[in-house]
């Protein structure tokens, strides 16, 4: 590692930092350079990724011809395709003249292609005959042109799981990939950090005549416990806001987690997580935003789980509630089997029934006046109808016959009153032979 030639690209191009990772990825950028082979820069959003193409572009044997940067994520699909191909008079709506495409104007040049893996898989394909062949075609012609284009690209996804879900094609992403370079992310770059907040605060301070900001060695550690998710732009606007707004110069540890820098080397307990996030984000692939929409998804997933669960036991309890019930309160449809043995129950009490009648303390058939509640069963008075013994279908039949004259023949209310079904009642007066 050319130690020399790395510290005159810092300063030629205001990279600020010593990080080891960092130094590396400048130093493979330089030699690189000379070479004619695509590079693939990896790294997330916001650690710096385009300065290290220019670095390649102004070092290469091409630095005297045009250089372009493009960002995929930006170009609308309908037209992405004409940006970088250029297009024939009249092929689309809008398309007034002839164009040449950047593939085109670029000729003899560099292309750095950020955020690459945004690109659709038709224009996948047409990049891919470009980078084998040098040759493409425009849109709504048939004129083959050829091309003397460098291509450097860079993106902040997983490249593997965009190929695994389709959304990337393997053969280009090995052609990209002839020599990756990795952007270290803002958290693991130690003491850079610190150097990072001096240099903006500085560059504000000389852009608007203010005092510069200073840190305090409480903010200092945050700073460095922080894990900078938006990485050298969030640190930036961030100082741009602490610079303007605060009152003070002198920034503490307090001032900072005003503005949303925690400690994140704490977990939800408070307890120290040895490595967990660090694991998390050691490589620019293995952080995801679709990793943590995953998650959602998983926790929601789970929590309505648990709500299904918790409705069916209420349902089942309510369930149990009810059958209970109708167990104590339930109506015999059948008719009722003779008792073997007579009752010997004291003319205080009365036992709960739903039917029309009960048995005396000789067994004998009585009818009751029964008043009670499912919460309070009051002393009803029993009158004895008959001294001899009546059967069970004969007493059936008597007190149908009886609540239907009290009904004035109403077989509705005539079941209601008995506690039966309309079905049932229908069925016992055809059985009786009962022409009402």
């Amino acid at each position: 590692m050319d130690e020399k030639a790395i510290q005159q690209i810092k300063q030629r191009y205001g990279i600020v930092g010593n990080y080891e990772g960092l130094n590396r990825s400048i130093d493979i950028a330089i030699q690189v350079a000379p070479t004619e082979l695509s590079v693939l820069i990896y790294g997330e959003s916001g650690v710096g990724k385009e300065v290290l193409p220019r670095v390649i572009h102004d070092n290469s044997t091409r630095k005297h011809n045009k250089y372009f940067a493009i960002n995929c994520g930006s170009l609308p699909e309908g037209t992405i395709d004409s940006e970088l191909f250029g297009h024939k008079k009249g092929s689309f709506t809008g398309a007034l003249d002839d164009r040449e495409g950047y593939f085109g104007v670029a000729n003899n040049g560099t292309l750095f292609l950020d955020e690459v893996g945004e690109l659709p898989l038709a224009t996948q394909a047409r990049l891919l005959r470009v980078l084998e062949t040098g040759e493409y075609i425009r849109v709504g012609e048939s004129e083959v042109r050829k091309t003397n284009v460098r291509i450097v690209a860079a993106t902040n996804v997983n490249m593997q799981k965009a190929i695994r879900e389709g959304k990337f094609r393997e053969d280009l992403y090995y052609r990209l990939n002839t020599i990756p370079i990795s952007m270290p992310p803002l958290r693991e770059r130690g003491r850079d950090i610190e150097l990072l907040f001096r240099k903006f605060a500085y560059d504000i301070s000389e852009k608007y005549h203010i005092e510069p900001v200073r840190l305090t060695d409480n903010a200092r550690a945050l700073l460095l416990k922080y894990k900078w998710p938006g990485n050298i732009r969030q640190l930036r606007n961030l100082v741009e806001q602490i610079s303007v707004i605060s009152q003070e110069r002198e920034i503490t540890a307090d001032i900072l987690k005003s503005y949303g820098v925690t400690d994140d080397s704490l977990g939800e307990t408070g307890l120290v997580l040895h490595g967990t996030n660090r694991d998390l984000h050691s490589t620019p692939e293995a952080h995801s935003y679709e990793k943590e929409r995953d998650m959602l998804f998983q926790l929601l997933s789970s929590i309505g789980k648990e709500v299904k669960d918790l409705k069916e036991l209420v349902h089942s309890n309510m369930e149990n509630l009810h059958n209970t019930q109708q167990e104590n309160y339930r109506v015999f449809d059948e008719e009722p089997q003779p008792m073997s043995a007579p009752l010997s129950y004291p003319h205080s009490q009365v036992i709960p029934s739903s039917q029309p009648y009960i048995m005396n303390e000789q067994g004998y058939a009585a009818s009751s006046r029964m008043a009670y509640n499912r919460n309070n069963i009051q002393d009803v008075d029993i009158e004895t109808i008959e001294e001899a013994p009546m059967s069970n279908k004969e007493l059936m039949k008597k007190n149908i016959i009886e609540s239907l004259r009290r009904n004035n023949g109403n077989r509705k209310k005539t079941a209601r009153e008995l506690d039966i079904s309309e079905r049932t009642l229908y069925r016992k007066i055809k059985d009786y032979g009962l022409d009402i």
